[in-house]
């Protein structure tokens, strides 16, 4: 199965032919050069692609797009605050190293028991926290300086010590 990273979201209608504004998650001002399709999911695990025709950058953290079959404004809007999607391969070839979102897919392992797979990184202003899954129950682990141990890129793990009752709160 395909896995898919998140790249960013349509945030913006820009001018009367279509083209949107895409705010994006990769950490490095970026064309998207050589990018040919996203994804944008229709319904939960269901990804349809979308063939980019071209792409230009606005500024660091945002990009126009202009997709394929997408003419007018009033084709835009109807694309507006979708999430947008990208394989693993292509989100790895476009994202800064630093990007938090090459996480996805990482364990997390805290006091050397493996807990599970990163499956969301979501971006806080003084943190960043990883969703895991533990026993079918979402888990949010917080990364900040008092937690995160470190990070071996090698063998896809992070390496946390939790605040005492974390775990218990989510799992009971």
């Amino acid at each position: 199965m395909t896995e898919y990273f998140k790249l960013g979201k349509l945030v913006a209608v820009y001018g009367l032919t279509g083209e949107l504004v895409l705010k994006h998650e990769l950490r490095k001002k970026t064309s998207l050069k050589g990018l040919k399709n996203v994804f944008i999911e229709q319904a939960k695990n269901s990804f349809l692609p979308w063939f980019i025709e071209s792409t230009k950058i606005k500024n660091d953290e945002e990009v126009y797009m202009k997709l394929e079959g997408v003419n007018t404004r009033e084709d835009a809007l109807k694309l507006m605050r979708k999430e947008v999607w990208l394989t693993e391969v292509d989100f790895k070839n476009h994202a800064a190293k630093s990007a938090p979102a090459n996480l996805l897919g990482y364990t997390i392992i805290s006091e050397e028991r493996s807990l599970g797979e990163i499956v969301e990184v979501i971006e806080q202003p003084h943190q960043m926290l990883c969703k895991i899954e533990i026993n079918q129950k979402e888990v949010l682990i917080p990364l900040n300086e008092d937690t995160l141990k470190k990070i071996d890129h090698k063998n896809k793990k992070v390496t946390v010590t939790l605040p005492e009752g974390l775990l218990a709160i989510y799992l009971g």
